[in-house]
């Protein structure tokens, strides 16, 4: 799991689907300065090691932070502060 969020982006990613606990891909896009197929090659690393989870809505698809990916921020936080 840490080697995904080794890149930055996919770290903003992470970050601000924790604040956003529901995103289609478009809303990921307007955060991050990066092409839409960027950001998507971005989130199939992310949802494949388990970090987020995502679910086809019509042509989109929303994302949103895997109880464990959660759960890893939550854990790694607390041990910092």
């Amino acid at each position: 799991m840490c080697k995904a969020i080794g890149n930055p982006i996919r770290f903003e990613i992470l970050k601000f689907l924790l604040s956003h606990p529901s995103c289609i891909t478009g809303d990921i896009v307007n955060h991050v300065p990066i092409a839409q197929a960027t950001v998507s090659q971005h989130l199939k690393v992310l949802k494949e090691s388990g970090w987020i989870q995502g679910e086809s809505e019509g042509s989109s698809t929303c994302y949103c932070m895997s109880d464990a990916g959660v759960q890893w921020f939550k854990q790694t936080i607390g041990e910092i502060f």
